[in-house]
């Protein structure tokens, strides 16, 4: 814009020659290539004025400016803001992990696209005429079905406006993505607020930003957006492995009792045992589950999408196959358990009490991974799993064997606790079997309501 209203410059003798079409072409030409090497470029001109002008101005006391016309070049000055350390990888991890990275400047195209190659969100030798890199105001005079049709192409977009940023978020959403968005200024504020994830600046973030924003970035570093991301999947994860495991529980309990109640008149699992279960499963179990740290596997997964249930196929399968094992094996105990072991009816209670809650414990370890078959992965890592399950077996001895008044319990020989044991114990092999089934990608309550 200062170039256009140059009409001199200096050589570098010192001496003022004007700037003729050839001449001006020539800056142009350095200034590109400035921008092409990602310089931000700030061009210094003057004007001399005589001290009548400026007495005629301050003495009308307005707002009023010089006029500007027929300037003096000085020099073009490139300013480099380089990429943080780190921020190249972080996109690649952002791919990985399926997440589209747009990145929408106020540069010029030159500029927008040498950042964009230096941080990895462009190809190099990628073509600004392939749809890939657009202006703002190009994106602007899109019709709506045009917008819609190139926003997903669009990786680079320059010289924009917030209006522009804002139209991309709409267009996203419209689409059904989940957008989220990083800005640090004011004019950020509509696309952090219209975003499904909002992220501000917390250094150079203005306050009308991050009161706009969901999440504040402490570091101002965009390393961390995957760090955000990498422990929003695990905590997903977790949640998910938890309902899994909670599932199985209730599911097995409810129909055991219910079965049992229906046939004999009488239930297996008195009240005090059930809470008792739900205690250390609820408790104890959402703590060991909850845990989990998260796994360079999560990253490379796809996103979940809007509309994607949080019960999969997968889990369906995993605590269907669990809960039919625990099910099939307490009935047995409960209308044979009798005369296959040759006990009474209060230690055959024992037993099925005894089997179902090592049933759960075992089956804590299955519901870490959910589709992996080795269930043990990085469970050395994981010393509070580990600690939880040993302070649960510990106090169901406990319940047991010297509590048997409070939980309506007998005492165990070695041999019927062997036996609990490797029952519940089978439900590794059976875990590590169902995961070779193969499971439909469409929702499994989608069949239901046909």
């Amino acid at each position: 814009m200062v170039l256009a209203m140059c009409s001199n410059y200096y050589e570098s003798t010192g001496n003022v020659k004007p700037i003729d079409e050839e001449g001006r072409k020539q800056f142009e030409k350095i200034i590109q290539g400035m921008a092409a090497s990602s310089l931000r470029c700030i061009a210094f001109a003057h004007k001399q004025v005589s001290e009548e002008e400026m007495q005629e101005i301050k003495d009308r006391k307005t707002n009023q400016k010089l006029n500007e016309a027929e300037l003096t070049l000085l020099g073009i000055v490139g300013l480099k803001d380089p990429c943080r350390p780190g921020v190249k990888n972080a996109i690649q991890v952002c791919r990985s992990a399926g997440v589209d990275i747009k990145m929408i400047t106020g540069d010029n195209v030159f500029t927008a696209k040498a950042i964009a190659t230096e941080c990895g969100i462009l190809e190099p030798n990628q073509h600004v005429n392939s749809g890939e890199v657009v202006e703002g105001v190009e994106f602007r005079n899109y019709t709506h079905e045009e917008r819609m049709d190139k926003v997903d192409h669009i990786r680079v977009m320059a010289r924009s406006s917030p209006f522009d940023k804002l139209l991309m978020v709409q267009c996203l959403k419209q689409k059904g993505h989940v957008v989220a968005v990083t800005g640090d200024g004011t004019n950020d504020a509509p696309a952090l607020k219209e975003a499904d994830v909002g992220l501000s600046m917390g250094i150079q973030g203005t306050e009308v930003a991050k009161e706009s924003s969901d999440i504040v970035i402490l570091d101002d570093d965009f390393a961390s957006v995957a760090k955000v991301l990498r422990w929003g999947r695990c905590v997903y994860n977790n949640i998910q492995k938890f309902i899994q495991f909670q599932l199985t529980v209730n599911v097995a309990a409810l129909v055991i009792n219910f079965i049992a109640a229906v046939s004999a008149g009488e239930v297996p699992l008195t009240a005090v045992q059930l809470l008792w279960v739900n205690l250390i499963m609820d408790t104890l179990g959402a703590l060991a589950l909850a845990t989990e740290l998260p796994t360079d596997e999560l990253m490379h997964r796809p996103p979940v999408g809007r509309t994607e249930p949080l019960i999969t196929n997968i889990m369906w399968r995993n605590l269907l196959a669990q809960a039919l094992y625990q099910i099939t094996i307490l009935l047995i105990f409960q209308f044979r358990g009798k005369s296959i072991f040759n006990v009474n009816e209060r230690v055959k209670n024992t037993l099925i009490f005894n089997t179902f809650v090592l049933c759960q414990v075992f089956n804590e370890f299955n519901a870490r991974k959910l589709e992996k078959k080795n269930v043990f992965t990085g469970l050395h890592k994981n010393r509070l799993f580990m600690g939880i399950v040993g302070i649960t077996i510990v106090l169901q001895i406990v319940m047991v064997e010297f509590l048997k008044k409070f939980a309506d319990t007998e005492k165990l020989n070695w041999w019927q606790w062997l036996l609990c044991t490797a029952i519940a114990a089978l439900s590794w092999p059976i875990a590590w079997c169902v995961k070779f089934i193969p499971v439909s990608k469409k929702p499994f309550l989608s069949y239901l309501r046909r």
